[in-house]
This record gives structure tokens, C-alpha cells and sequence, in this order.
């Protein structure tokens, strides 16, 4: 009997050391007694979203056919439960938000690493004495690029820092050019005869700003580059209205429609001052920009007078914000009015049209220095046309 009983002691210890080293996962034990691996079977499934985590995890998490309780799961620190379950598919799923259930972020040059874990504690089933799976640790991890957009939807700033704005302004580049009928180039010769029309194309290059319109607030010729000078005559004034166009001997009028929003195009009769045997005419213009995505208005418009109907047409907006070119009382920028002509008295005396201009005779077109006050997004010019920085204003403005 005595020794029947020390072969019984012996079996049951080698059942019980075969028992205790079974795993189906081999996991390699640390001093905490908590086994941490990965299934080869992949039970843990992760999709990393944009502001957020989804895990999915196979019931059957050891691969043996036996499946584990959902509440013996928990995801993170802070031991977050689980969101939904499939009967069918045997599956548990976690939602948590990346900053959620004790999530940790970890920075390297490249990436954002958000690291969590899932973690399995079996309790006693059935039997309070025993439980028959081992507690298990399963590390996550989503990586996020630290140079390159994780949204699909465009990144659109809400503001912007004033270096960077009076940077956008100095790169406005504008022009005035006379040019060839056909508008393809640039007209080499500023000669013309009476009879003859000028083809005025003006421009802006606005760099890296916003999409912008283009407009012409007012033109006014005179003998000398002084735009104040006498005698003197507006072309365009009250913010964009062709007032040459009004007189019943002449065509002048905006090109409708524009070849592009940064472009404004216009054509004048040839004319030069009654009484005057000078052979240079200069004509100043004054150009500005508005948002291309702002309707036309009173103040940034493009009136031409139509003869046929005997109204005035915007280029582009409804016909109304040209109303005021007949009655003269559009907005003017900055509330004060650089009218050289009223619109009750459209000048006819001290011009003539039906002269020929001697052969060689010059059209100067020079850019208009911006009044006192005006943005800087303007740009500035010197009085010989050369195009100056702005906030550098050249000597003798």
C-alpha cells in the first residue's frame, strides 16, 4: 500500500506540471505572471481612423476553439468596455477615441504614435476555485505622419499672421499697356491718328493671394504727368464708369466679357485737347482689386454706356450698380471724390476728335501713384511708370 500510494503522488504531479506547461500561444512569462504576445492566427484586428481607433477582437482570442467572455476584455488603463458584439461572427469590438482609455502619445521625427493595449483577465466561470485560459496583454499601436495630411478634406486657414499678409502684398504687380487691336500683344507704337482707337489692357499679378478682380476706379488725361494739371479730362470716374463713352461722338466701352478676373480691357477714341498744338497726352488710370469671389458693386464695377438703349451695362453684376454713373452719386473709395467732370456737364469743348495727329505723335500711359490712405495692397508707382515695392515709395511722389 505504501508504495502504491507514492506511485498515485507522483503520477498526479507529472499531470499536473503537463498541464501547467501547455500554451497554445508559447508566450514568454514575465515576473508579473501576465503573458503578453500576438496570436498567429491574427484573433486582434485594428483600423486606425482619422480621430480615432476601432479594435476588433475574435472571441476564439488563444486559437484553441474555446472562446473567451466579452467582459473579461477591456481595452487601455482605464479598462474601457467594449462598444458592440456579433453573435454570428463572434467578435467584440472597441471604439475609442485616440486620447481615450489611457492612450499614450509618443512623438518621433516622422510619425505620432498612439499606444494602447488589450487586455484579457479571465474570471472563475462555473467553478469559483479555477480558471482554465491565462491573462494575456495585447500592445497597439497607430501611426500617423507627422508631414502629410490625415484629413481627405482640404485644410483651409482661418486667419493669417501679419508678416505673412504684407508679404502677399508687396508680390501685387500692376500694369497699363496699350495694345494691338487683336489684343494678342502689346502695342510697340503709342502713335495714333484721330479716328483711330486705343486699346487699354490693364493687369494685376497677385502671386500667391487670394483669386482677385480687377478694376479701373478712374482715368483722367492730361498734358503734363501731373494728373492734377489743367486742362484736364476723365475718361473713367465715380469708381468704374466709362464716362467718355457717354458723349454722342464716341464708342469707347469696356470689353465685355473678360478674358480673366485679374484683366480688364477698354477701349477709348483717339482725342486730343482743342486749342493745344502739344504732341503728348499722358493718361493715368487708377487701378484696385477686390476679392474675386465678391459680387460687383457701386464701388468696384465696369460701366460702359450703352448708345442703343441708352443705359449704362456692367461687365459683369446687375445693371443697377451702374445707375449711379447717370445720376453721380456712386460711392467713392475712402468717402471723397476725385471727379474731374460732373456727370451734368459731359465735356465737348475742349476736345477734338476729328483732327489728325501728326505722324509720330506719342501716347504716354502711365500707372497712377495710389492717393493718401489707400491700402498697400494698391501697390505704388513712381511718376516715370516704374514699378516700386510696396511701402517703398519712391523720391519725388
Amino acid at each position: 500500500m505504501g508504495s502504491g500510494g507514492s506511485l498515485g503522488l507522483a503520477l498526479l504531479c507529472w499531470v499536473m506540471a503537463e498541464a501547467a506547461s501547455y500554451s497554445p500561444w508559447v508566450f514568454p512569462q514575465r515576473d508579473s505572471g501576465v503573458l503578453r504576445a500576438a496570436a498567429p492566427l491574427h484573433p486582434v484586428a485594428v483600423q486606425c481612423q482619422e480621430a480615432q481607433m476601432v479594435v476588433t477582437v475574435h472571441r476564439d482570442l488563444f486559437g484553441t476553439g474555446r472562446p473567451v467572455r466579452a467582459v473579461d476584455l477591456t481595452l487601455g488603463s482605464d479598462a474601457c468596455l467594449p462598444v458592440a458584439q456579433s453573435a454570428a461572427e463572434s467578435t467584440v469590438t472597441f471604439v475609442a477615441g485616440l486620447h481615450e482609455c489611457g492612450s499614450t502619445l509618443q512623438i518621433t521625427p516622422d510619425s505620432l504614435i498612439y499606444k494602447t493595449s488589450l487586455s484579457y483577465k479571465p474570471t472563475p466561470s462555473g467553478n469559483p476555485v479555477i480558471v482554465r485560459t491565462n491573462a494575456a496583454v495585447v500592445p497597439i499601436e497607430c501611426h500617423y505622419p507627422r508631414k502629410s495630411n490625415v484629413s481627405s478634406n482640404a485644410i483651409w486657414p482661418t486667419w493669417a499672421p501679419f508678416r505673412s499678409t504684407l508679404s502677399v502684398e508687396e508680390r501685387l504687380m500692376f500694369s497699363l499697356r496699350l495694345m494691338n487691336d487683336d489684343w494678342s500683344t502689346e502695342r510697340l507704337s503709342s502713335g495714333f491718328q484721330l479716328g483711330e482707337s486705343l486699346h487699354l489692357q490693364a493687369d494685376v499679378v497677385s502671386g500667391g493671394h487670394v483669386p482677385l478682380r480687377l478694376f479701373v476706379d478712374d482715368c483722367v488725361a492730361t498734358l503734363s504727368p501731373d494728373r492734377s494739371s489743367s486742362p484736364r479730362y476723365a475718361l473713367i470716374d465715380l469708381s468704374g464708369c466709362l464716362v467718355d463713352g457717354r458723349s454722342d461722338d464716341t464708342t469707347s466701352a469696356f470689353i465685355s466679357p473678360r478674358p480673366r478676373q485679374e484683366t480688364l480691357q477698354f477701349v477709348v477714341d483717339a482725342f486730343k485737347f482743342a486749342g493745344d498744338d502739344r504732341n503728348l497726352i499722358y493718361i493715368t488710370c487708377h487701378l484696385k482689386v477686390s476679392p474675386a469671389d465678391q459680387a460687383p458693386n457701386p464701388l468696384n464695377k465696369a460701366c460702359s454706356f450703352n448708345k442703343a438703349s441708352s443705359l449704362w451695362a456692367p461687365v459683369e453684376g446687375t445693371g443697377d450698380i451702374c445707375s449711379c454713373c447717370e445720376t453721380g452719386n456712386c460711392p467713392l473709395y475712402g468717402g471723397y471724390s476725385w471727379r474731374i467732370n460732373p456727370p451734368a456737364r459731359w465735356p465737348r469743348r475742349r476736345l477734338k476728335r476729328d483732327i489728325p495727329f501728326k505722324q509720330g505723335r506719342a501716347l504716354c500711359v502711365q500707372n497712377v501713384p495710389p492717393r493718401q490712405g489707400d491700402p498697400p495692397a494698391r501697390g505704388l508707382w513712381s511718376s516715370s511708370g516704374g514699378l516700386a515695392p510696396a511701402g517703398k515709395t519712391p523720391p519725388g511722389m
